[in-house]
Parts: C-alpha cells; sequence; structure tokens
C-alpha cells in the first residue's frame, strides 16, 4: 500500500509540473485586433511576424476601438497593442476594473494626440481650442476627425455643444487616410484646416504642424500606448506573453516605417521586415528567455525565417 501511495503521489508530482508545458503547447493561435491606424498597423506586423517564425498562428482583425475592447471582454480577442493612454482613458476603464482586460505592458512613450493646424495657421492665432471660434470662417465650420465611434470624435462632438469651444463647429469623421487627404488638398493653399494630429506619425514630417492646448483634460500631453491583454491570456499563453511584456517599440522606429507604407506606398508586412533587416538588434531584447511553439530557443529561429 506504501509503495502504491508513493507511485501515486510521484505520478501527481509529475503531472503537477507538466501541466505548464501542456498549457504553453496547448497555445498554438493568437488573435490580434489592428484599428486601422497606421502605427498600431506597423506594431501589429512586427509582432505577427515574429509570432510566426516562432511557429504560432497569427489573426489580426480590423476594429474600431469601442469594438476591440468589447471583443477582448468576450474572449474573441487575445492582445491590442493600441491603448493609447489617456485619451483612450474611458472607453477601457470599464473593462480594466471588471478585470476583463489587462495592461501587460507600456510599448510607446513620448506620444501627442490633439487638435493640430499647419503652422500657418499657427502663426496668424489659432493655438487653443478658443481660439478656433474666431477662425471658423476660415476653417468652413469644419473639425476633421477619423474613424467613426472613435474615443477622440466622441470628445470633439461633446466640445460643440452650446457653451463649448467648438459650438457651432462640424466634427468631419471619415478615416485617418481620409483625414489626412483632406488636410494635404488643403494645405497648398494655405487656407485653414484643423484636425486630429499624433505622433509617432510621418504627418509630422509631411506638414509643418503646430499641436492645439486646451484638450489637456482629455488627450493629456505627452502619452504613451499600452499593450492589454484580455482577461486569462498571459496565463494561458505565457511565452507569447513574456514576449509582449518586452516589446517596445520607439517614435524613430514607427515614423520610418509607417512614411515607407504612407509615402511610398509599401504592403505594411513589407515595409515592417525591410525595417527589421536593417535594424536586427531591436527583435534581441523582445526575445530574451522566449522559445518557438516547440521549445526552441526562439531568438536565433526567428533571424533565420526573417532573413535577418
Amino acid at each position: 500500500m506504501t509503495s502504491f501511495r508513493s507511485a501515486l503521489l510521484a505520478s501527481a508530482a509529475a503531472f503537477a509540473l507538466a501541466t505548464p508545458a501542456l498549457a504553453q503547447s496547448d497555445c498554438t493561435a493568437v488573435s490580434f485586433s489592428d484599428v486601422g491606424w497606421t502605427d498600431i498597423t506597423v506594431t501589429t506586423s512586427a509582432t505577427k511576424q515574429v509570432l510566426e517564425a516562432l511557429g504560432y498562428e497569427v489573426e489580426v482583425d480590423i476594429l474600431g476601438v469601442p469594438v476591440t475592447y468589447a471583443s477582448m471582454d468576450k474572449g474573441d480577442i487575445d492582445v491590442f497593442l493600441g491603448n493609447w493612454m489617456p485619451a483612450q482613458e474611458g472607453a477601457i476603464k470599464p473593462y480594466l476594473d471588471s478585470g476583463t482586460i489587462e495592461t501587460l505592458t507600456t510599448n510607446l512613450t513620448g506620444t501627442k494626440y490633439t487638435l493640430a493646424v499647419p503652422g500657418y495657421l499657427y502663426d496668424k492665432g489659432v493655438k487653443s481650442y478658443a481660439d478656433l471660434a474666431k477662425f471658423k470662417d476660415d476653417l468652413d465650420g469644419k473639425v476633421y476627425g477619423i474613424e467613426a465611434g472613435n474615443e477622440g470624435n466622441g470628445y470633439l462632438i461633446s466640445l460643440t455643444e452650446p457653451g463649448g469651444p467648438l459650438e457651432g463647429f462640424q466634427i468631419v469623421e471619415s478615416s485617418e487616410q481620409g483625414m489626412l487627404a483632406q488636410v494635404a488638398r488643403i494645405y497648398p493653399t494655405e487656407k485653414g484646416v484643423a484636425f486630429l494630429g499624433w505622433e509617432p506619425h510621418p504627418m509630422n514630417a509631411n506638414f509643418d504642424l503646430k499641436y492645439l492646448t486646451g484638450g489637456e483634460d482629455f488627450f493629456g500631453s505627452e502619452g504613451v500606448v499600452n499593450t492589454v491583454v484580455r482577461k486569462g491570456f498571459a496565463e494561458a499563453c505565457p511565452n507569447v506573453a513574456k514576449m509582449l511584456g518586452q516589446q517596445t517599440f520607439t517614435l524613430p522606429m514607427e515614423n520610418e516605417i509607417m512614411g515607407k507604407i504612407l509615402d511610398d506606398g509599401q504592403e505594411a508586412d513589407e515595409a515592417v521586415l525591410e525595417w527589421l533587416k536593417a535594424n536586427p538588434a531591436t527583435i534581441e531584447p523582445w526575445l530574451a528567455g522566449v522559445t518557438t511553439v516547440d521549445g526552441k530557443e526562439g531568438l536565433p529561429v526567428v533571424k533565420e525565417a526573417l532573413g535577418l
């Protein structure tokens, strides 16, 4: 009886030790949301290519910010690399408070996100949200935003209510590409245009931009971008979570790759891979202690797979 009990306990201990490995081997697929902003397309592509080189199946869905968080809440999306803070504070806070979404790390610092105008309009006196009303006719009564349902647009719409600094303005909801196409059309004429601007983005090199004061209560001053995951993801997929927790980006990196996409017309995956080949050391801290799906050291496998 004693020997049987000892054998049983030994088997149980062996199973307990093996459980993390089994859990890890069961994690072979990861789903991401890409909200259609070029910076998030860039970071998601870089992450996808590295994970695929490690042997994971990666699915990327194009979803708006509110749908992204609702989908993570339901467990349909695993990872989102585009939690811009503090601008998305209101959108994500209920899920963070309930624990259905968890912040894994900050992947980018020093971001900007608020209303912007061309330098020539700034020099004429549009330096704050409060100044826009004085130039309403020059602006044709319009402020350009991005995709419908975006929390930044929602904030601007709230400012159009009676007594707000944008009272009487129309917030034109479009997309990143549509908004910037309108800016590019107006900019050479030196007519008035006000729009949502942000960095990282090559718009900061393509136009002489000035960011307005007055939106700090919502947009903050300089911000960060966080990597967030659905509840339980880090426990279910610890190897991927380790990589994501070590993964950081820089403003120059994102600006350069985004320029290849928006200015040179490259496909996102092509532009990202070209940049990684020119900067192979970038992935080394991402992959410290990270393995392939089948347990091999991850860094050399990824370097070989991506030709770095």
